[in-house]
């Protein structure tokens, strides 16, 4: 039962605070949503703030678990991983990325909170360099960077504009990116 508890309160966590915000989220809200008491909750969390950590850190492992098939079903073309972004950006229940909408709740780039949503676009920088390395590209790190900025980017304009057309122009550019490597090799 404790581990039901536990995951319970994750759900929770994570669906709200992915939906309304952590800030507007508070342990009576959770408590009502999960089902868990109060007590239970203290078992298994010292802290809303350690709630917080840990909703993200497995929302990351999962993402990093969920990127890697993306980037395998990919092959030799890196670029398609876009094509996977635009189908999540288009469902109704897109509220951005869970990492971005954290460092903005959390303006202390020295918190827990901000590290863990940080490590996690290291993180993907990293995963995408490694994709782009392994289809022969040469710069790959600088590569993955600007597609991270793109991807980041395209993320905040398709929140505002409500439509999975950023994503688009965002992959027409990484490939541009890619046309301008090959050129100058």
């Amino acid at each position: 039962m404790p581990t039901q508890a536990r995951e319970r309160l994750l759900d929770s966590a994570e669906a709200l605070f992915y939906r309304h915000g952590i800030q507007a989220i508070g342990i009576d809200r959770l408590l009502d949503d999960s089902g868990v008491g109060r007590a239970s909750f203290y078992r298994h969390f010292e802290s809303k703030d350690a709630l917080v950590n840990a909703v993200l850190a497995r929302r990351d492992a999962a993402w990093r678990a969920t990127f890697d098939d993306i980037l395998d079903a990919c092959g030799d073309e890196p670029l398609a991983l876009f094509d996977a972004m635009a189908a999540r950006y288009a469902e109704n229940d897109f509220r951005g990325c869970a990492f971005i909408n954290a460092m903005v709740e959390a303006a202390d780039r020295n918190s827990p909170l901000h590290r863990i949503a940080a490590g996690h676009k290291r993180a993907l920088i990293e995963r995408i360099a490694e994709s782009l390395r392994a289809t022969g590209h040469a710069d790959a790190t600088k590569q993955a960077t600007r597609w991270v900025l793109l991807l980041d980017g395209a993320v905040v304009t398709a929140m505002r504009e409500g439509h999975s057309w950023p994503i688009q122009e965002a992959r027409r550019m990484a490939a541009q990116l890619l046309d301008r490597e090959a050129a100058s090799n």
